[in-house]
């Protein structure tokens, strides 16, 4: 069983997340006598000044936690919902069949920065001003460029010179993408929170008073006021390759509150894992569990043909039913008691066959039967009755700024062939007194969206998963939530908090953390292992983000699987990509056990990019 390094063991506390400077702010919070709650809203506020091509206060967040007061789980819903602008019929009108994945138009309620002052307030116990002090200081003093960040700056160097002044003078030096290693400022974004935490001091008593004040300069103050005015009063070129300007609006974001609500839950081999609802897909692992339940998992190798084949298959059943089926309960009626059943996992594990599916085949939960928006499949395999629809004029993601349209099409093109994916960050938190979260914060990427030079940040794009068509369980409403791919997750043991953990990957979440979880339940793998293990994943799915492509049969694997298993798994009839060996999962996790009358905490972070970082003590 390979390490990169330790496991963290101690009875203190751990604080994982997956940038190392923003592990230290979750646990200066700890060393000053904050709980876990506290560490966690420090270690997230700061991932969006140091991960800003993964997250930002545009964003969005889904956490699940278990508070040792209250003495249960609950979620803490962060997903900001559809402009009230926002309708079917106004993207018709515009031309458009799918949400454009970058630009002003696919903008939501910034969700994440209201769930992390509810959480705060609600179950830390610690100043607004001590939560914000880190995110401050790494705007004003810097952090060190990481590959990944150069890498994806690098990708719009030409978007930011030519057409996105305001994103170029934040992000470009010299009109290129920082140096790995040089100490980067955003001052702006610094100087946005300190007049924000400057306010909310002056407007609010107590520690409650400030938080709510905190809340309402965001969602009623300067900063909804700014992006009020940048939505309404600035256009700019999309993944469309058309020039729009935005649809949310200050009375959208002041109306919108985080929320507190119970998990979805599957008991599977002594422990009960928890998730958010159906407006994310974090029900995915727990439909893959009830598949999974009626396997010898444990008695197959973590490396081999057979583990991963099951997984793969199970994705696909879960994956598809999700599609099917998943979306905002606020307008939708989910199945879920029903997808959760013995008797409907019962029968659809019956579709699990020795042979890859190149087919996408959502069940029928009470007799109900399925309609599946119309998506691009690519790739040499030709599926037929899947729902699939003709392929979209577009593809990939860009952002621009419209002067730099006229006179050519260089600007443009380079728009609609894109930038580097964005990504998502998370965090794990677990201390002394039995509190435990998982939080998943993504959304407000620097390349996916004009930043706003007045706050020193940009909006998110989530809209990107609704679909332009009626009558789909994700299609656009507004007011509500689309349906995230984010998906923290946190497991108890017979009632009490053992597990937190998660990862970055959009719609690859639900695997790579369902790997780590069965590699530590059934093959002994301590956190750090967990977090170390090769990973891989199937892409044979509806993609949530634009253009919404499928890739039947498809199968990334980490070179350090071994060949053997590669080749078994072709012979299967999968479309296997071998790809570096340290390039799929990006997963943290803290945990906590009984030792006679101790409570142990432990904690691991995976060693990829060289960025995530557990600590404790």
């Amino acid at each position: 069983m390979f390490t990169t390094r330790p496991e963290i063991r101690g009875t203190f506390g751990v604080v994982t997340s997956t940038h190392y400077l923003a592990t230290l702010a979750g646990w200066q919070m700890l060393e000053r006598g904050g709980n876990a709650f506290d560490a966690a809203v420090a270690t997230g506020l700061a991932l969006q000044v140091v991960h800003p091509y993964q997250n930002g206060p545009g964003g969005d967040l889904p956490a699940v936690l278990y508070s040792a007061k209250k003495g249960k789980v609950e979620v803490v819903c962060g997903q900001g919902v559809a402009p009230q602008a926002a309708t079917i019929e106004k993207f018709q009108q515009l031309g458009l069949r799918l949400v454009p994945g970058t630009g002003l138009l696919a903008a939501v309620v910034p969700g994440a920065f209201d769930a992390w002052m509810l959480i705060l307030r609600d179950y830390g116990r610690l100043s607004l001003r001590d939560v914000l002090e880190p995110a401050i200081a790494y705007a004003y003093n810097g952090f060190a460029v990481v590959p990944m960040m150069k890498s994806i700056i690098g990708s719009v160097e030409e978007l930011f010179r030519g057409a996105w002044t305001s994103s170029a003078a934040q992000w470009l030096v010299d009109g290129k993408s920082p140096a790995v290693g040089r100490i980067h400022r955003t001052p702006k974004i610094g100087e946005t929170y300190a007049r924000l935490l400057k306010e909310a001091e002056a407007k609010g008593k107590g520690r409650e008073g400030v938080i709510e004040a905190g809340r309402d300069v965001f969602y009623k103050g300067f900063v909804a006021e700014e992006v009020d005015r940048f939505s309404r009063t600035t256009r700019w070129i999309d993944s469309s390759g058309e020039v729009h300007g935005g649809l949310l609006s200050g009375d959208d974001m002041a109306r919108w509150r985080a929320s507190v609500e119970p998990p979805v839950s599957y008991d599977y081999k002594g422990w009960t894992v928890h998730k958010a609802g159906p407006w994310s897909q974090s029900p995915v692992m727990l439909q893959q569990l009830a598949l999974l339940d009626g396997f010898d998992v444990a008695g197959m190798d973590p490396q081999g043909a057979d583990f991963i084949h099951l997984q793969v298959e199970c994705a696909k059943l879960a994956l598809a039913d999700r599609e099917a089926w998943y979306g905002d309960p606020a307008v939708n009626d989910v199945p879920m008691k029903t997808l959760l059943s013995k008797a409907y996992n019962d029968a659809r594990r019956r579709l699990v066959r020795d042979r890859a599916s190149m087919t996408l085949e959502p069940g029928a939960p009470d007799g109900r039967n399925a309609r599946m928006a119309a998506y691009t499949t690519v790739g040499e395999v030709d599926i037929a009755g899947t729902g699939a629809g003709e392929p979209n004029d577009t593809a990939a993601s860009g952002i621009g700024e419209p002067n730099a349209v006229r006179g050519g099409g260089r600007i443009r093109d380079a728009a609609v062939r894109g930038p580097a994916d964005g990504d998502t960050v998370h965090l794990d938190v677990a201390d002394a007194e039995g509190n435990m979260i998982s939080c998943t914060p993504s959304g407000g990427w620097l390349q996916s969206s004009p930043t706003i030079p007045s706050l020193g940040f940009c909006l998110g794009t989530r809209a990107q998963m609704f679909w332009l068509e009626h009558g789909y369980p994700s299609s656009l409403h507004p007011g509500i939530r689309p349906r995230t791919t984010l998906s923290p997750t946190l497991a108890t043991r017979e009632g009490r908090p053992a597990l937190a953990w998660g990862t970055p990957g959009g719609d690859k979440q639900d695997q790579w953390a369902l790997t780590a979880f069965l590699l530590h339940v059934h093959h002994g793998y301590d956190l750090q292992a967990a977090c170390d293990a090769p990973q891989f994943h199937t892409d044979h799915l509806p993609s949530s983000f634009y253009p919404r492509v499928f890739a039947p049969g498809s199968v990334a694997v980490e070179s350090r699987i071994p060949q053997a298993t590669v080749d078994e798994l072709r012979r299967r009839g999968h479309q296997v990509q071998v790809v570096g060996d340290w390039e799929l999962g990006r997963t943290t996790m803290a945990g906590s056990e009984m030792q006679g009358s101790t409570l142990v905490l432990k904690a691991g972070a995976h060693p990829r990019y060289q960025e995530a970082y557990a600590m404790g003590r």
